[in-house]
Parts: C-alpha cells; sequence; structure tokens
C-alpha cells in the first residue's frame, strides 16, 4: 500500500516538474529580501504579462463565446467546473451574472469541488474525486444543449477532467481553461483555452498570475455572450433591473445616457417600465406605450438597437 502511495505522489511529482506554472521563476528568486515596494513592484511586473497571454487567446476563447451564445437560444446554460482557486473564480463569474444582466441563477451557474462549503474552506480530496464531478452534473440534469467550461490552472485536475468527459458524453459542448499547454484537460475540450502565464512570483501559487488569467477569461466569457445576447446597448448595460437603491441610480443614469433627458424623465420612464432600464428606454425613443414597446423588445429578440431601428422604419 505505501509503495503505491509512493508511486502516485512520485508521478504527482514528475507532472508538476514539467508544467510551466509550478516552474520557479528566476526573476523573483530575491523575493523574500524585498523592501515593501521593490515587493510589490516585483508582482506587479509579473501580473503585466497576464493580459498578452489572454489576447492570444482570443481565436479559442471567441469560439467558446459563439457556442455558449447558441446554447443560450436554445435554452441551455454555461456551467463552470473547477476544484479551490479556479472553481471559486467559475463561482464568483456566475453569481454577478444575474444583478448585472438580469440573467438567472439558473443560465449561468457554477461548480466547485467540495460544494459551497468550498468556497471558504479547502475541501481536502474533492479534486481527486472524478465521480463526484459526474454525479454534481447528472444533479444539475446536464444535457447536449449546454456548455461547460472546465477551469484549472494546472490542467491535470481529475474532478475538472472528469466533468469535460461526462460533457462530451452527454453531447454538451466541453471548454477547458488551463494555464499548461498539452495538459490533460485541454486535451479533452472541444474547444481549449490555454493561458500560459509562466512561472507564478511564488512558485506554484496559481492564485497569482494564473487566477488573474482565468478572471480575465471568465469575464470575456460571459460578457461578450451577454452583448451577443441583446444584454448591452451601446456599451451600457440597459439589461440591468433595478433591485436596489444602487442600482436604481444606475438605470436612471443609463436612462438619461442613452435619452438625453433629466433625471425626472428617466425616473418616470423606469416607473412606467416597473424598473426594467431597456424598456424605459425604449419608451422614451419612440413615445410607444408600453405593451407596443414590450412587444417591439420581443420580436427584436430583446435586442434594443433592432427595436430603435424598426421603430424608425415603421411609418
Amino acid at each position: 500500500m505505501n509503495g503505491d502511495v509512493l508511486n502516485d505522489k512520485s508521478k504527482l511529482i514528475e507532472e508538476l516538474q514539467f508544467m510551466s506554472s509550478e516552474g520557479r521563476n528566476p526573476d523573483t528568486m530575491d523575493l523574500d529580501l524585498l523592501d515593501t515596494t521593490s515587493l510589490l513592484a516585483a508582482l506587479n511586473k509579473e501580473d503585466h504579462k497576464v493580459a498578452f497571454v489572454v489576447q492570444q487567446a482570443i481565436p479559442e476563447i471567441a469560439l467558446a463565446v459563439d457556442e455558449i451564445v447558441k446554447a443560450f437560444g436554445r435554452g441551455g446554460r454555461l456551467i463552470y467546473i473547477g476544484a479551490g482557486t479556479s472553481g471559486r473564480l467559475g463561482v464568483l463569474d456566475a453569481v454577478e451574472c444575474p444583478p448585472t444582466f438580469t440573467v438567472t441563477d439558473k443560465q449561468v451557474t457554477a461548480l466547485i469541488a467540495g460544494g459551497e462549503s468550498a468556497m471558504y474552506k479547502a475541501v481536502e480530496g474533492a479534486e481527486d474525486d472524478p465521480q463526484l464531478a459526474i454525479t454534481e452534473l447528472k444533479q444539475k440534469h446536464l444535457t447536449k444543449d449546454d456548455v461547460v467550461v472546465g477551469i484549472a490552472a494546472s490542467g491535470r485536475t481529475p474532478y475538472t477532467i472528469s466533468a469535460l468527459k461526462y460533457a462530451k458524453e452527454v453531447g454538451a459542448t466541453a471548454v477547458g481553461v488551463a494555464c499548461n499547454p498539452q495538459s490533460e484537460l485541454l486535451k479533452e475540450a472541444n474547444i481549449a483555452i490555454c493561458a500560459e502565464v509562466g512561472p507564478e512570483a511564488i512558485t506554484g501559487s496559481t492564485r497569482l498570475k494564473s487566477g488573474t488569467a482565468q478572471k480575465l477569461i471568465l469575464n470575456m466569457l460571459t460578457t461578450a455572450s451577454m452583448v451577443k445576447t441583446g444584454k448591452v446597448y451601446e456599451n451600457l448595460m440597459v439589461d440591468v433591473f433595478a433591485s436596489n437603491e444602487k442600482l436604481k441610480a444606475r438605470a436612471i443614469r443609463i436612462v438619461m445616457q442613452v435619452c438625453g433627458c433629466d433625471v425626472q424623465t428617466a425616473s418616470q420612464a423606469l416607473l412606467q417600465a416597473d424598473n426594467n432600464a431597456k424598456l424605459a428606454i425604449l419608451l422614451l425613443l419612440t413615445g410607444l406605450p408600453v405593451d407596443d414597446a414590450k412587444q417591439m423588445l420581443n420580436n427584436n429578440n430583446g435586442f434594443l438597437r433592432k427595436a430603435v431601428e424598426q421603430s424608425t422604419k415603421e411609418p
């Protein structure tokens, strides 16, 4: 038994040895000797590399966005899945979509190895359990209409790899997001997104550059998908639902910015539109009755720009 354990550890050590994210960074070997300002400058210097690396992955990110948009069009979901930092980043991006874009918490959702408690405290062994991912995706009633995005900096996490394998069995689109090329996760993916940020400032601490790269990629996936499904007009979050004071103020400002009106006019339009900024804007720009404006939005699949253009063409 001890021999098997040692063999498994030796195999894992060998795997880590060939991962760029686990290498030692030659530029930060003196990290523990630096004064505070120099230490922060060294960390910031490494962070500067991340955006460029993500830029190189834009073609693959675009493929994933197009699949997510298709999934939303057929009633499917975007499901993030990962362990540790990667899983937490998936949860973070998912939970921010409903208040930002007025989608349900079912349209964009996330699974983290170990369940909700793993958001706050590591659940030992959860990431090494491939069956756990399958069980959780079955509980989500995964179908071929969905897109599953597996996130793992190393690209070797058994839980996340298993999720993509099961997604493909079901017929769902499997997207892999990792920071090591040639990793098993990326090999299992229908769409492989690799952000090879290289060795971390602190060896193996993938909550740093790798985590930042993953955060950027997930932001791009959901933001671009929401834009392409009509949630944005120009560069404004017109599908925001004013459910608290801050969002009410933001909604008023958005209406004012689009329509060039004052606070009172924007507030009145939002009142008519039941706090729906997109509908309020259409009411002000077209002068249509509420029911007619709603119908026009429905006819244009919720795209405000298309609805406005249609109103200007109609006699």
